[in-house]
């Protein structure tokens, strides 16, 4: 098996070019997790840690915050440079696993793998989160909400690497949450959601609801969140805006939980997290 230690994006590239069966070793937990399980036959491992436009974050004046592929859960969940409704993002950072995970799992390595279940997944679409892609062609930027293609499927083209998430400043005064429900602490994710939200007075100014863990991609209604615009978030309205969302999943039966319990919980679980969020919302005003 060869070894490659690339010191920038475009020797990355390069390296994973060079065989069929060559893979980028971010945090390495999945990867070598269904190695081990015979899932995949690596030739070759092109180790990521060294490239250093991968690692870091920055604030731009716009107030974009640009989180580089490399970061480990456990800084992005406690980024000061993520505020208002971008904290949804260190939010679902601070529940990935458990410490030991989050001191050595990426953001990068989390997204690209794009299991249903991911903490990640439905706080980037709730974030109208950008991905910044390279590979042989060269780069380019795919919007979260057209990255997720499948189960475990993403818009990267072959020997294409993430180089950064780019999460765009939120509405001035919002609030950002990501709640799971898990069998356990430090599980995947059996049903998951992601939230922002700005609330004028008593009335919701704007709102991105991600879901997770209930359908093959992460999922996002904006025809259910316009119905939310201009409203108190009254119960009735999030109840309808919540059935909507979960008629546009297609959950499947797996470990944690059948298809049926989760299109059973989820209303449920989206209106105690708009409650929540709203709640959040109003003390801070």
């Amino acid at each position: 098996m060869t070894f490659s230690r690339p010191s920038t994006v475009e020797e990355a590239v390069a390296a994973l070019s060079a065989g069929e069966q060559v893979a980028p070793l971010a945090g390495g937990a999945t990867l070598m997790a269904i190695a081990n399980a015979g899932l995949v036959e690596l030739e070759g491992l092109v180790q990521m840690a060294g490239v250093g436009e991968l690692s870091g974050s920055s604030r731009s004046d716009d107030g974009t915050v640009r989180i580089g592929a490399m970061r480990l859960h456990r800084k992005t969940a406690g980024d000061d440079l993520l505020i208002d409704g971008q904290r949804v993002i260190a939010d679902a950072a601070g529940q990935i696993g458990n410490p030991a995970i989050r001191n050595m799992g990426t953001i990068g390595g989390s997204v690209a793998f794009a299991d249903p279940a991911a903490d990640y997944l439905p706080s980037l679409l709730a974030a109208d989160a950008v991905l910044e892609l390279a590979g042989p062609s060269g780069r380019r930027e795919v919007p979260a909400a057209d990255f997720f293609l499948g189960w475990m499927e993403t818009a990267l083209a072959e020997n294409e690497i993430i180089v950064a998430v780019r999460v765009p400043p939120a509405p001035a005064g919002s609030v950002g949450i990501y709640r799971k429900m898990s069998r356990v602490a430090g599980d995947f994710a059996t049903i998951s959601v992601a939230l922002v939200l700005q609330m004028d007075g008593e009335t919701c100014a704007d709102i991105r609801i991600g879901v997770g863990g209930c359908n093959p991609t992460p999922v996002r209604v904006p025809d259910a969140e316009t119905a939310l615009v201009g409203s108190d978030l009254n119960t009735d309205a999030v109840d309808v805006a919540a059935r909507q969302i979960t008629d546009a999943c297609e959950p499947q039966d797996d470990v944690r939980a059948s298809a049926a319990y989760r299109s059973r919980v989820l209303p449920r679980i989206i209106g105690r997290v708009v409650t929540e969020g709203r709640q959040i919302a109003l003390e801070g005003s």
